[in-house]
């Protein structure tokens, strides 16, 4: 399937916050804005390195929710918060970037895969980012 993308952007990678902090039981759910933040963090690097099969630079946005809410953006990586779900977010967010350059999504959550696939985006598991 060939595409229109434009070559000049960076791959967009979206990553599904409450999924992925929730992917590792250390306790997040004492500290969900805390758990988010150390998320965010981290994807600092993958924003700058990129991914094993996917080199960087990469446009990393990460979309929070609920308790998480207000987490701030900081260089590398934009955060998102969801006024309502943060699933409806992320569809929301490929529907906007996905036609113009190259989409994916981290999560596992099954639903949320299967909308972003049908709009063109390539989902990736949690470990991919932890």
């Amino acid at each position: 399937m060939e595409n229109d993308f434009d070559d000049r952007l960076p791959p967009l990678l979206i990553v599904d916050g409450a999924n992925v902090v929730g992917s590792v039981p250390d306790g997040w759910w004492r500290d969900r804005r805390g758990a988010a933040e150390r998320l965010r963090d981290a994807l600092v690097a993958v924003a700058g390195a990129g991914l094993p099969e996917l080199p960087g630079p990469l446009t990393v946005v990460l979309v929070v929710e609920g308790a998480a809410r207000g987490v701030e953006s900081v260089p590398g990586v934009r955060v998102e918060s969801a006024a309502g779900s943060g699933d409806d977010r992320i569809v929301e967010l490929v529907a906007e970037e996905g036609s113009s350059r190259r989409c994916l999504v981290v999560t596992a959550d099954r639903g949320l895969r299967e909308r972003v696939v049908a709009l063109g985006a390539a989902p990736l598991g949690p470990r991919t980012v932890r």
